[in-house]
C-alpha cells in the first residue's frame, strides 16, 4: 500500500555471513527542497518531507516569529514543481508583512540544521521571552509517552529515517504526531497542527525523537512549551538556553531513565 512521504526503491541487501546479496524493495523517506514563499516573497528553501505542508507552513511562520498567532495565518498552497521540488505559497495577514520584509532572505537549509543562512550571531542568539506556562508532568507520564511513540511513527517504522514530534497530555497520552526527515521540520509541523486544531501548547508537553539541539529549544521557547522531552541527548547550548528561558528540559528519555536539566 502506498505511504505518503515514502517511495519504494529497488536495493541490494548484503549480509555479514557472506551469502550472496538479495534484491529487495524498501521504502525510503522522501526528502525534497521545499521553497517557502510568503506574501509573494521568496523566504526560504528547506529540505523536508513533503507531507503535512499546511501544518508546516503555519508552524514555520510561528517559529520564525513572522506572526504572533494562528489568526494572522490566511492560507497555504503546496504543489510539486517541475524542478523536482515543492513550492509552498503562504499568505499572511497584513500584520505579518513588517517582520517578513525585515527578515526576508533566500536560504538553503539542510535537514540537519535549522539555522543555516542566519547572517549574524545576533540573529542566532536573539532575545526571547521567557516561558511562563507551567505544567505538572510526572516522570511516569514521560515514560508512558516515550514508550507509546514508536507505534505512532508511521513513516519512522516504514523507513527508519524519520524524526517525530508528539504533542502529549500531562498524563502522557499522545494527541498528535508529525514526522519529517528533519527534526526541526517535524516540530514545526506539530506546532502548526496543534494551532490548527485549537490545542493549547501551554497545556501540553512535547516529545521529540531527536537529540535536543539549540534550535529545537529556541522553537519550544517561542511556542511557550512548558516541557520539552527528547529521546536523545541534549547539547550544551540547548541546556544553557533552556535554563536561561525557563523551559523545563528532559533528555535521554528511555524506558528506564531520563535526565532533567
Amino acid at each position: 500500500m502506498p505511504l505518503e512521504g515514502a517511495r519504494p526503491f529497488a536495493l541490494r541487501e548484503h549480509h555479514a555471513d557472506g551469502s550472496p546479496p538479495e534484491a529487495i524493495e524498501r521504502l525510503l523517506i522522501e526528502e525534497a527542497p521545499v521553497a517557502v514563499e510568503i506574501n509573494g516573497v521568496g523566504y526560504a528553501v528547506m529540505m523536508a518531507t513533503p507531507t503535512d505542508l499546511e501544518d508546516y507552513a503555519l508552524g514555520f511562520c510561528l517559529s520564525e516569529q513572522l506572526i504572533a498567532s494562528a489568526d494572522e495565518f490566511v492560507s497555504a498552497d503546496a504543489f510539486a514543481v517541475d524542478a523536482g521540488g515543492w513550492m509552498l505559497r503562504v499568505q499572511l495577514a497584513a500584520s505579518g508583512a513588517g517582520p517578513l520584509l525585515e527578515r526576508a532572505r533566500l536560504r538553503l537549509s539542510e535537514g540537519s540544521c535549522g539555522l543555516c543562512g542566519i547572517e549574524s550571531l545576533e540573529q542566532v542568539m536573539r532575545p526571547l521571552l521567557p516561558v511562563t506556562s507551567r505544567l505538572e508532568v510526572e516522570p511516569a507520564a514521560m515514560f508512558r509517552a516515550a514508550e507509546a511513540l514508536g507505534d505512532r511513527q508511521v513513516l519512522g517504522k516504514a523507513t527508519r529515517a524519520a524524526h517525530a514530534a508528539a504533542l502529549c497530555a500531562a498524563d502522557g497520552t499522545i494527541l498528535l504526531v508529525r514526522e519529517d526527515v528533519g527534526r526541526h521540520n517535524a516540530l514545526d509541523k506539530l506546532l502548526g497542527a496543534a494551532a490548527r486544531a485549537g490545542l493549547s501548547i501551554a497545556g501540553h508537553f512535547i516529545l521529540l525523537t531527536a537529540r535536543c539541539s539549540f534550535e529545537l529549544v529556541q522553537k519550544a521557547v517561542i511556542a511557550q512549551v512548558p516541557l520539552l522531552v527528547t529521546i536523545s541527548a541534549a547539547s550544551t547550548l540547548a541546556v544553557d538556553q533552556a535554563r536561561a528561558h525557563g523551559l523545563r528540559l528532559v533528555s535521554l528519555a528511555r524506558r528506564d531513565s531520563l535526565l532533567e536539566a
